[in-house]
């Protein structure tokens, strides 16, 4: 700001003007590791805005050349076309078992995994529980669109009651398929886990929250404190047959009903 002009005695108020280009980068600006790649991803999914989120962290925490992602199976797996940081892949449901090797032999390097429902939920909720319930430092984001995507469309551990799959034809029967698996609530009956919190990217408002909830994470696992876990309410417009708009209603107005947003636990707020 320029000063103003004091000797007309109207303390008249002056402002600088920004150039074109400085004009562009207040309003946007790539993260260093977010890739100038064209996405795969179907429209209105939300493992883009993760995407970018993830890389906005990492920058802003400094620690790009210090982080290992996990990438499993699913529609998760390609996360390392889209992140430019070192990365490695597991086995289906296996990444919670991968990460735990990973930070043990490299206790300095920011360790987490990137999951989907189907691969942390279903195949791979022997290995979740486990990892949370030893403490593990780790760091892991759980996308919850509850639905198979990459499979096109199959019922998943967190499929609504009700909801309409490709093997729930006439709608999700808790009598023959059992009820939502609410991972955040299953692990907060763990003694170790330090922080579980359920978000989701459908509006700025949640954006914003959704970043801070994944710093504080990556902080927690930066500090030594121990295990956490973002779920993240995520739109999948297309097995869910809505258009985007749509489907980020859905989440807003009716799965939240299911899986309320907040934090379940966060044992460095308690101390």
């Amino acid at each position: 700001m320029r000063s103003g002009n004091a000797g007309n005695g109207m303390g008249k108020k002056t402002t600088t003007k920004r150039t074109e280009s400085e004009v562009k980068r207040v309003l946007y600006e790539r993260p260093r590791a977010l890739l100038d790649v064209h996405t795969h991803y179907c429209a209105g999914c939300g493992h883009g805005t993760m995407h970018r989120l993830l890389a906005e962290v990492l920058e802003e925490l400094g620690v790009l050349e210090q982080a290992i992602g996990v990438a499993p199976v699913g529609c998760a797996v390609l996360a390392y076309d889209y992140v430019d940081i070192d990365w490695t892949e597991a086995a289906h449901g296996r990444a919670p078992a991968v990460a735990t090797g990973l930070k043990r032999v490299h206790p300095d390097k920011v360790v987490f995994t990137y999951q989907g429902d189907g691969d942390l939920a279903s195949i791979g909720m022997a290995e979740t529980i486990h990892a949370a319930n030893r403490g593990e430092n780790i760091t892991v984001i759980f996308i919850n669109n509850a639905i198979y995507g990459m499979t096109q469309g199959q019922m998943a551990p967190t499929t609504l009651i009700g909801q309409k799959t490709k093997t729930t034809p006439r709608g999700r029967d808790p009598e023959t398929t059992g009820y939502p698996l609410k991972v955040c609530e299953l692990l907060d009956q763990l003694v170790a886990p330090v922080l579980l919190a359920r978000t989701t990217v459908v509006t700025p408002k949640h954006v914003r929250q959704t970043k801070a909830l994944l710093k504080k994470a990556f902080q927690c696992q930066m500090e030594n404190v121990g295990y956490s876990l973002i779920e993240v309410l995520s739109p999948c417009p297309t097995y869910w047959h809505m258009t985007p708009m749509e489907a980020y209603h859905f989440i807003e107005q009716t799965v939240t009903d299911s899986f309320p947003l907040g934090v379940i636990r966060d044992v460095k707020d308690r101390a």
